[in-house]
């Protein structure tokens, strides 16, 4: 009886995680991290490889991972809204934030990085009497 109770405790700290918001426009990304031998990063059940196909974003993704320099983790993440650039940069605030929780001596050089700062640019709402937030009609006098 005692020996299933203390597996049972060693499976659930094996479990541990450290799990972050990132957002980025309209794009929300709930991340985890797990702490494990080799660097993994899977996206909505996918490799972020297939998920964000080119070099670019594969670039955002990795930024807060090379600037931590610790210890390797297994990612698990959910994103979900905006499109692919903004759901990369999502996901890079998100680790960048779990990243934090895991070790709060990160904090500053993060912060430097500016991975930590929420980008709050969003897009604009549509006025009426305009065609677009600000684009309005064709005006002429006579």
């Amino acid at each position: 009886m005692e020996d299933i109770k203390t597996k049972k405790t060693t499976a659930k700290q094996a479990a541990k995680y450290f799990e972050a918001v990132g957002r980025r426009k309209t794009s929300v990304a709930r991340v985890r991290l797990f702490t494990s031998v080799k660097s993994e990063i899977k996206v909505n059940d996918k490799n972020a490889e297939d998920y964000f196909p080119t070099q670019e974003l594969m670039h955002i993704i990795h930024e807060a991972l090379k600037k931590a320099k610790t210890k390797k983790f297994k990612v698990s993440v959910k994103i979900n809204g905006g499109g692919i650039h903004s759901q990369a940069e999502a996901l890079r605030h998100g680790i960048s934030r779990a990243l934090v929780k895991a070790d709060l001596e990160l904090k500053d050089s993060l912060k430097k990085a500016g991975l930590l700062t929420r980008d709050p640019r969003m897009k604009e709402r549509r006025k009426f009497g305009l065609k677009k937030a600000r684009k309005a009609p064709q005006w002429k006098k006579r």
